[in-house]
């Protein structure tokens, strides 16, 4: 039998397209450990994908290749994550609060509701070099041991990392290289960061990490976002 996976609205980003990280995490979650997802093209939503297991793992909408994931290695360091109540404080600071090109994007859309969207509003204060935000999961993302999704803990992994730019640049989500521990508990008070790595041309680098609340780092990705010319 043809083994499928499809996108639900719930999880978009742009209007009418499936989020990047949720995405990537769909493949990635299939591959195992770390993994490196380079999305090829817009996901559709509400529609099944195949999966193509003849090359590490792609997602595949009739000949056409949404997501390619492999195994990969990722070397990161880490930077030291700020308090919970820290976190909350830089989240004030969200630039998407004054405006956002896609206000109903899944993970950091200020117009979806609690217990829809993940709400996570990646902000900074002056001076600072990390992008933080408190975050709070939802029982809805988790599976029947009441443990978040691994494609989930791949989305809070990604639009960090574009507020971590700290300019105001438009661009898309070319490929996040991540890994993470499906251990992440409904209502834990975790903390996400976001910070830049550098610049390559129209390639953006930039890398995120997410910490459970005994601080421990459970999630961590470098991603290339491409500016839009």
């Amino acid at each position: 039998m043809t083994e499928t996976v499809s996108i639900p609205a719930r999880f978009r980003g742009p209007p009418g397209s499936g989020y990047g990280g949720y995405t990537c995490g769909s493949a990635a979650a299939r591959v195992g450990g770390a993994a490196a997802a380079e999305l090829r093209k817009p996901p559709p939503l509400d529609r099944p994908l195949t999966v193509d297991r003849a090359d590490g793992v792609a997602l595949k909408d009739g000949e056409d290749v949404i997501v390619q994931a492999r195994a990969a290695e990722l070397d990161l360091d880490v930077p030291a994550p700020p308090t919970f109540e820290e976190a909350e404080a830089r989240s004030r600071h969200y630039v998407g609060f004054s405006g956002h090109p896609f206000p109903g994007c899944f993970v950091c859309g200020p117009d979806r509701a609690e217990g829809d969207g993940l709400r996570i509003f990646a902000g900074r204060e002056s001076g600072e070099r990390l992008v933080a935000a408190p975050w709070l999961p939802h029982p809805s993302l988790c599976d029947a041991r009441g443990h978040v999704l691994p494609e989930v803990l791949w989305a809070a992994l990604d639009c960090p990392g574009y507020f971590g730019l700290g300019e105001p640049v438009m661009a898309l989500l070319g490929r996040m290289t991540g890994t993470v521990e499906p251990v992440v508990t409904h209502g834990e008070r975790c903390v996400v960061i976001g910070w830049a790595l550098g610049k390559d041309g129209r390639k953006l680098h930039t890398a995120t990490a997410l910490f459970s609340e005994s601080g421990k780092c459970v999630g961590r990705s470098r991603q290339i976002w491409v500016k839009l010319q």
